[in-house]
């Protein structure tokens, strides 16, 4: 049996959720969700799937994003939901396999995978312990495979401000306030406004910057909507898109989940991606942009 789960702060949650449920010796596969759409991923029997799209392989399936609701029972728990974790609370602590120790964690984690932050939180969250920590969970090519782990175990039985005097965590969180600071540059030089959707495009650049992903909310505040765009490896086969409503002008009406699972990707209501084969990529831009710039529900 495995624990099968994204990197990102809501999987590693669910891990750290599972492993407390079940068993604290499970191993866990890390993946990403087009590793499951792709045929990919490497899904067993026995493996317990978290905050992915669902597997017919899969023992159990837990997950909250509303472009990956099945169309019929399947083992687990599904719910919309601000987080997957919170889905996995829920259903163990119905089974009583979980206690009220995790409250905070899981209500942070929800707030973060929802995006519910205020104004302060996105220019400053180097404040807020759970939320910068988030910020240092990163995949580039599955490098910090160990140091997801590591978190996996401290927020185990760590509390917060523990795990923030870690050496190793200090130093990521320090390296993330140092990126936000020049994310904030790319951000208004590779951003342009097409109506009220703000469309950052950092095909341009040899190396995708990281950092703070609401930042672009509070540096162009008319906008209801962002698109992100870059390439997906030094070879520019493919495209990566992330779609997401702004955390404080809530006017897009587009589900962004049904919308990109057009297109190979899925996510929330709010919030998604998906990877376009770059000698189409534009075209396929182009409607998605058109989508948002009508700004109808798609049903």
């Amino acid at each position: 049996m495995r624990i099968v789960t994204r990197p990102d702060f809501d999987g590693i949650v669910c891990a750290v959720l599972l492993r407390q449920a079940l068993d604290t010796s499970l191993p866990i596969y890390w993946i990403e969700p087009n590793a499951i759409h792709s045929g990919a991923a490497d899904i067993r029997d026995s493996d317990i799937l978290a905050n992915l799209p669902w597997h017919t392989h899969a023992y159990l399936w837990f997950d909250h994003h509303i472009s990956n609701k099945p169309a019929q029972n399947v083992p687990g728990a599904f719910d919309v939901a601000p987080s997957a974790a919170c889905v996995i609370y829920k259903y163990y602590k119905a089974r009583n396999l979980l206690d009220n120790r995790f409250d905070e964690l899981v209500d942070q984690t929800n707030m973060i995978d929802s995006a519910d932050l205020t104004r302060a939180q996105v220019k400053t969250p180097e404040d807020y312990p759970y939320l910068i920590l988030s910020m240092t969970i990163k995949n580039k090519d599955f490098q910090d495979i160990p140091y997801w782990e590591r978190l996996v175990g401290m927020l185990g039985k760590a509390d917060i401000n523990a795990i923030l005097q870690d050496p190793e965590v200090d130093s990521r969180c320090r390296e993330v306030i140092e990126e936000n600071k020049a994310f904030k540059n790319y951000l208004e030089t590779y951003t342009t406004m097409v109506e009220r959707i703000s469309v950052t495009d950092f095909r341009k650049l040899e190396n995708v910057p990281s950092g703070n992903r609401f930042l672009t909310y509070s540096l162009f505040e008319d906008a209801i909507a962002s698109v992100k765009i870059r390439y997906d490896g030094q070879d520019k086969k493919h495209v990566l898109i992330s779609v997401g409503h702004s955390i404080f002008n809530p006017e897009c009406r587009v589900n962004v989940g049904s919308m990109l699972a057009r297109y190979g990707g899925g996510g929330h209501f709010g919030a998604g991606g998906c990877t376009l084969d770059a000698r189409d990529a534009q075209k396929k831009i182009d409607e998605i942009l058109d989508i948002l710039k009508i700004n109808q529900d798609q049903g």
